[in-house]
């Protein structure tokens, strides 16, 4: 009688997982621990060339971005003021023709005033002189303040757009800066990026992802590192019992470093 092969059950990716969760997986593997271990191994060498080209650029991409973010505020502050200049020109528009309106008015009062028969019909439409008189008063007012405000508001655009200016040249500089030292290191870049996928593809999800985890953790981006001064770990220094040592010699076994949780491995073993 045939016996039925057991379908392996794969359990969702924790993104918690360390190399240390993850030791019987990499064990199971159809591929050999010495091959995974190379490979990884030669990730790791990638993306540490990767993160060298990047460091050439330093602060330069965040500085541009930053750049570019303030002039774009800046650009939007003027954008915002000069609606509002809009407004108030609006507004003394506005005013200027209450004006004519109250000087219609007040034109048209005085003439029936000359032509009135009481002493109540006189006091009322001199009320009405009055009020028109006041209202004009108001608009004129009105457009004194909103000149005011357009100057105070022009004066912040002059200001804005030297700010512009300054930062503008600011940011060409950068940009060059970056662009020059992107130039010089594309082609290795590429070349590295390259790899890097190569040897990401032959990796399992699982792996890949405890890898980037614990990149992603360490100050010096060091998942995979080999052994340093014959018996301490390559990413904290701490030393190695000398059965692991043999064990990390043989390429063989999957070692991870019990203080800091990093891939230990032998580069010249078979």
């Amino acid at each position: 009688m045939a016996t039925k092969k057991v379908k392996k059950v794969e359990t969702p990716i924790d993104q918690r997982e360390t190399f240390v969760s993850i030791q019987k997986n990499f064990a199971d593997s159809d591929v050999n621990v010495g091959e995974k271990l190379k490979v990884l191994y030669d990730l790791q060498k990638a993306d540490t060339a990767i993160d060298k080209i990047l460091q050439l650029r330093g602060e330069l991409p965040a500085e541009v971005e930053t750049l570019e973010k303030e002039i774009a505020e800046i650009e939007a502050t003027n954008a915002r003021i000069l609606q509002f200049i809009d407004g108030m020109t609006q507004t003394i528009n506005n005013c200027k023709q209450d004006i004519l309106d109250c000087d219609n008015q007040i034109t048209k009062y005085q003439k029936q005033i000359e032509n009135i028969a009481n002493s109540r019909e006189f006091d009322s439409l001199n009320k009405e002189v009055e009020n028109q008189t006041l209202l004009r008063q108001i608009a004129e007012k009105h457009i004194g303040e909103a000149k005011t405000k357009i100057m105070e508001a022009r004066s912040d655009i002059e200001y804005n757009n030297d700010m512009i200016s300054i930062r503008q040249a600011d940011l060409q500089a950068k940009q060059e800066e970056l662009a020059n030292i992107s130039q010089a290191t594309s082609k290795e870049e590429a070349r590295l990026q390259e790899e890097r996928e190569a040897c990401a593809s032959k990796i399992d999800a699982r792996t890949m992802s405890a890898y980037e985890r614990i990149r992603a953790s360490v100050k010096n981006h060091l998942a995979v590192v080999p052994v340093y001064n014959n018996n301490a770990c390559g990413g904290c220094f701490n030393t190695i019992i000398p059965q692991r040592l043999v064990d990390i010699a043989s390429g063989r076994k999957l070692i991870i470093c019990e203080h800091c949780g990093r891939i230990i491995v032998n580069p010249d073993a078979e």
